[in-house]
C-alpha cells in the first residue's frame, strides 16, 4: 500500500515546512531549500557527471528546491566553472535532467556567483582593495569592464534556462562582485558607479534588471542579499532594506538571505553558533517587502526549520551542509523519522576546510557525500559475520555500515555508553552538536539490528568463541605521557579526568599540548555562564553583535565583552609554529580569537623539565622559567593501544585496525570516519 503525504506522520507535525508555496508559475512542494554550495566537483574531471548523482540522491531525499554551487558568468568570475557558451551547457543538462528525473517536482536554480576580488587569478572588482584573504590586488573595472560583467551574468542567466534549470540565484554578498560594489570600504569610485549608496547598489541592481530582461517573467530568480555582513562600517540596515526593495521592484522571485564575508571575523557557521542565530534579521527584513523570503544559516533539523518558519522569520528554510549530512533528511522529517536523521553538526572539517583547501567537498558525518559514484553501500552477496570492537566514531560507522549492507553485526565496548571520543566532545561548550551523531547512531543501531554488547570486554579468547568471519577492531588508543620527571605528581592530571569532570582543576592552569584537544580543554576551563551555542544573547555579547539595533554590518562600534573563568591558564606547545595551526581552516581562528579574549597565555617552543611543588619547570626563549600553577593538564595526544590485535594474533586471528586502533597520531574523527566507512563498504 501507498502512503499518501496526508497519512506520513511529520506532514502534520511540521505543517509548516510541507506547505507548498507558489512562486510565480512554479510550485515549490515544500519550504525546504538545499542551499548553495560549491563542492569542488565542479573543477574534477568527470565531475558534472559526479554532481548529477549527488543533486540527484538529494532530490530523491525531499527537498522541494535546489540551489546548486557557485557557476561564473565569464573566465574572471573566478570559480573555476563557468557557463558563458553554449559549448557549456551540455554539462549542466547531466545535473538538471538527473534531478528532474529524479523528482520532476523538485526546482534546480544555478548559482551565478562572480568572486570579483576573490577571484585568483587576475581578480577584477569597483576598486583595486586587496581583500585580507585574498592573494592578489584586483583590477579596477573601466566602463567598459563594467558593460562586460553586466552582459555576462545576462547571458549566463539565458544559457541556464537552455541547460534546463528552473532558475538561477544572484549572490551579491560574502565579498564577491556584486558586494564589493555595494560598500564603501571596497568601492571608492567617483563616478557613477560608487559614492552615494544609490550609486553603490547600481552594479548589483543592474545585474537583477538584466538577469530578468534575458530570462522573462516566468523564470525563478533568486536574489541573495547580505542582510548582515559583520564587517565594521559595512552595510546600514537602511542599505539593506533599500537595496531588497530595488531587486524586488526589478523582478527577483525570492529574496535569500546571506550572512558575512568570508574576511569578517565573526563567526557564522561553526558548530559554536546557536541553531538559527540569524534569523530575527530575515524575520525583520520579510516585514519590509512582498516577495517570499529564505532564512539560512544553522537550520539543521526539522523542528529548528518549522520553528522559524511559525515565528514568521521566513517562507523558506535553507539547509546546505545538512543535505551533505543527510540526503534523506526532509523525507525522514516526513515519515516522523526525525531520530534517524544524520545531523549536520556544523564541525566543517569536511566540507568548508576542504572547500578553502582546494579539496573537494564531504561531510564528516557521511562521508559519501559528494563521493556517491565512488562509496557504494550495495548489497552484500555473502552475508558474514562480523564482530566490531569499540563503539567510537569509526566503529560505529563501519558497524552500521556493514549491516545496511546486510552483515550480521556484533557490536562490543567495554563502557557503558557508545560514543567513545564524541562522549567528551559533547562536553566541551560550544560542541554540544556533538551528541547529535551519537544519537543518530544509537538509532540505527536499534534500525538495523545490530548486537550491541556495552559494558563488555572484547578478548581474544571471546572472539575466537564466537566464530565471526571478520574481526574489526576499533577501540585502542590510550592518552600519551609525556616522558619528563614529575609526570605523576599530583599536580599532573590527564585530559579526559578534566572533561569529565572526575578531577577538579585549581585556579592557576598549564595545558601541555595545543592541538584539538588542548583547544578544547582550554576553552573548558576558561569558560564561564551559558554556552554561547546554546544562547544567541551570549553568542552575541561574545562577539560584539547587535542584532536588535543593527548598526553598520551589525558590528561598527560593538565591542565583544567576554565572561572567563577566575583562572590564569597557560597553554603551550612544543613546536615552534603559531598555536592552533593545526585547527581547521575554517574554524581555528575563532578558537584562537576567543582563548586570547579570555587572556589565555599562548606559548610555543617551549621545552618540558619537570614538574614538581613549584610548578612546571619549562624552558622557552631561550629562559628557564618556573610556572607557579595548580594544575598541569597533560594533552600530549594519544598512542594507538594494540593489546587486542597481538592477542588476536596469537591464535592465528587477523584483525582489521580502523580508527585510533589504526592511528592516533592525533584524533581525527574525520579520518576514522572515513576509513570505516570505505571499509565497510567492501567488506
Amino acid at each position: 500500500m501507498t502512503t499518501t503525504n496526508a497519512e506520513k506522520p511529520g506532514i502534520s507535525k511540521y505543517p509548516r515546512l510541507f506547505a507548498p508555496l507558489d512562486i510565480g508559475p512554479a510550485r515549490l512542494k515544500n519550504r525546504a531549500v538545499m542551499g548553495s554550495m560549491h563542492t569542488g566537483l565542479e573543477e574534477q574531471e568527470n565531475g558534472f557527471e559526479r554532481l548529477a548523482v549527488y543533486y540527484a540522491e538529494r532530490a530523491r531525499g525531499g527537498v522541494g528546491m535546489i540551489v546548486t554551487g557557485g557557476i561564473s558568468p565569464n573566465a574572471e568570475g573566478g570559480m573555476g566553472s563557468k557557463l558563458s557558451n553554449s559549448g557549456e551547457v551540455a554539462q549542466h543538462r547531466l545535473i538538471t535532467e538527473a534531478v528532474h528525473a529524479a523528482d520532476a517536482s523538485v526546482k534546480i536554480c544555478m548559482q551565478i556567483l562572480h568572486a570579483g576580488p576573490l577571484a585568483n587569478p587576475a581578480p577584477v572588482a569597483p576598486s583595486p582593495v586587496k581583500s585580507r584573504i585574498a592573494r592578489e590586488t584586483p583590477r579596477e573595472l573601466d566602463e567598459a569592464g563594467i558593460e562586460k560583467q553586466l552582459s555576462d551574468f545576462a547571458n549566463c542567466a539565458r544559457l541556464a534556462i537552455e541547460a534546463g534549470y528552473d532558475g538561477v540565484e544572484i549572490i551579491s554578498s560574502a565579498g564577491y562582485l556584486l558586494s564589493a560594489f555595494l560598500v564603501e570600504k571596497t568601492n571608492r569610485r567617483t563616478d557613477s558607479w560608487g559614492g552615494s549608496f544609490e550609486n553603490r547598489m547600481r552594479f548589483p541592481v543592474e545585474v537583477m534588471r538584466r538577469v530578468r530582461e534575458a530570462v522573462g517573467d516566468e523564470f525563478i530568480v533568486i536574489f541573495r542579499v547580505p542582510a548582515m555582513d559583520m564587517l565594521e562600517g559595512g552595510m546600514s540596515w537602511e542599505e539593506v532594506v533599500t537595496l531588497t526593495k530595488r531587486v524586488e521592484k526589478e523582478g527577483a522571485s525570492i529574496i535569500n538571505c546571506h550572512f558575512t564575508w568570508h574576511e569578517a571575523r565573526i563567526p557564522t557557521i561553526a558548530t559554536m553558533v546557536p541553531r538559527a542565530a540569524f534569523t530575527s534579521v530575515t524575520e525583520r527584513l520579510r516585514k519590509e517587502i512582498g516577495l517570499p523570503i529564505i532564512a539560512s544559516n544553522r537550520i539543521n533539523m526539522p523542528d529548528v526549520a518549522e520553528d522559524v518558519l511559525a515565528r514568521g522569520a521566513a517562507d523558506l528554510v535553507a539547509m546546505a551542509r545538512p543535505m551533505l549530512a543527510d540526503a534523506e533528511l526532509v523525507n525522514k522529517a516526513a515519515e516522523g523519522r526525525e531520530d534517524e536523521i544524520n545531523t549536520c553538526i556544523a564541525c566543517n572539517q569536511a566540507c568548508l576546510d576542504h572547500t578553502f583547501s582546494g579539496k573537494p567537498t564531504s561531510c564528516m558525518v557521511n562521508p559519501r557525500a559528494c563521493r556517491e559514484t565512488l562509496i557504494t553501500f550495495e548489497t552484500a552477496r555473502a552475508p558474514k559475520s562480523i564482530a566490531v570492537v569499540g563503539a567510537g566514531p569509526a566503529g560505529l560507522a563501519y558497524a552500521t555500515v556493514a549491516a545496511e549492507r546486510g552483515h550480521r553485526v556484533t557490536l562490543f565496548d567495554s563502557a557503558p555508553e557508545i560514543g567513545g571520543q564524541f562522549n567528551l566532545a559533547k562536553r566541551i561548550p560550544g560542541k554540544e552538536e556533538f551528541s547529535e551523531t551519537i544519537r543518530y547512531y544509537a538509532r540505527m543501531i536499534e534500525v538495523l539490528g545490530i548486537d550491541l554488547r556495552l559494558n563488555t570486554k572484547a578478548s581474544a579468547e571471546l572472539l575466537k568463541a564466537g566464530g565471526f568471519d571478520e574481526i574489526v577492531v576499533a577501540a585502542g588508543i590510550v592518552p600519551r605521557v609525556p616522558d619528563i620527571e614529575g609526570i605523576d605528581h599530583p599536580k599532573v592530571v590527564g585530559y579526559v579526568d578534566v572533561i569529565t569532570g572526575s578531577r577538579s582543576v585549581g585556579k592557576s592552569v598549564a595545558i601541555m599540548g595545543a592541538g584539538g584537544i588542548g583547544f578544547d580543554v582550554a576553552e573548558l576551563v576558561t569558560h564561564a555562564g551559558p554556552s554561547a551555542s546554546l544562547n544567541i544573547d551570549v553568542f552575541a555579547k561574545e562577539w560584539g553583535i547587535d542584532f536588535k539595533n543593527h548598526p553598520r554590518g551589525g558590528v561598527t562600534g560593538v565591542e565583544p565583552v567576554v565572561t572567563a573563568a577566575d583562572r590564569t591558564v597557560y597553554l603551550m606547545q612544543r613546536k615552534t609554529s603559531r598555536l592552533g595551526r593545526s585547527l581547521g581552516r575554517t574554524t581555528g581562528w575563532t578558537h584562537r580569537i576567543t582563548l586570547t579574549r579570555r587572556g589565555v597565555k599562548m606559548i610555543q617552543g617551549v621545552e618540558y623539565k619537570k614538574i614538581d611543588d613549584q610548578g612546571l619547570h619549562v624552558v622557552f626563549e631561550g629562559e628557564p622559567r618556573i610556572l607557579d600553577v595548580e594544575t598541569v593538564i597533560i594533552c600530549a595526544g594519544q598512542e594507538p593501544l594494540r593489546t587486542l590485535s597481538d592477542d588476536l594474533a596469537k591464535y592465528g586471528i587477523s584483525a582489521s585496525l580502523i580508527g585510533g586502533a589504526y592511528e592516533a597520531v592525533e584524533l581525527d574523527a574525520k579520518t576514522a570516519i572515513d576509513q570505516a566507512t570505505r571499509m565497510a563498504a567492501a567488506v
